[in-house]
């Protein structure tokens, strides 16, 4: 069965409360929506919030998917986009109403923990270019985009072991570019 028809029937039986396919929808779906998220959200904790939001509204609203309208693809991608931006616009909302709260100025604590976490995250990018292919882009896959390490090794066409070497010894490489001990 094609993958397409294959979500669509998933999504057929998640409207009529079947669990077993909202799981195999969710294992089927879940990392490449929460990179997705995790693209237009950039922060870890909230993308993660947004994608257990995105499968609440797939669990109850499945039944308003109509598959003559658009694949069930587009229809996960854009619940997905939609509560993704819809956080980010939150956020900002909250920062706007935080920000006439306690007048024009930011808060120094908060001005100086941006900064450095803008550094440290620099610091670790440059040391990660260091640390040099394929030990970079595996770790950049596992840590960045949500992906199992299983699903790296399909996408690198290298074994699963392979794979968590990589990681391994790569994390161990970027320790020591950054000067960090165990």
């Amino acid at each position: 069965m094609e993958e397409a028809d294959q979500d669509g029937r998933l999504l057929a039986q998640v409207a009529r409360g079947d669990e077993s396919a909202f799981a195999e929808l969710y294992d089927r779906w879940a990392s490449r929506l929460f990179a997705l998220v995790l693209q237009i959200v950039v922060d870890r904790a909230q993308s993660e919030e947004v994608l257990q939001d995105v499968f609440w509204q797939v669990w109850t609203t499945a039944a308003s998917y109509e598959a003559e309208r658009g694949s069930a693809r587009a229809w996960l991608v854009t619940l997905a986009r939609r509560r993704a931006i819809d956080r980010v616009r939150s956020s900002q909302a909250a920062r706007d109403r935080e920000a006439r709260h306690h007048g024009d100025y930011p808060d120094f604590d908060s001005t100086l923990d941006a900064i450095e976490e803008r550094l440290e995250g620099e610091r670790v990018r440059r040391a990660l270019d260091r640390v040099g292919e394929p030990h970079a882009s595996t770790i950049k896959l596992a840590y960045f985009t949500g992906l199992t390490h299983a699903q790296i090794a399909e996408r690198m066409r290298v074994p699963l072991g392979t794979v968590k070497s990589r990681i391994r010894d790569g994390i161990d490489k970027l320790r020591a570019e950054m000067g960090v001990t165990r």
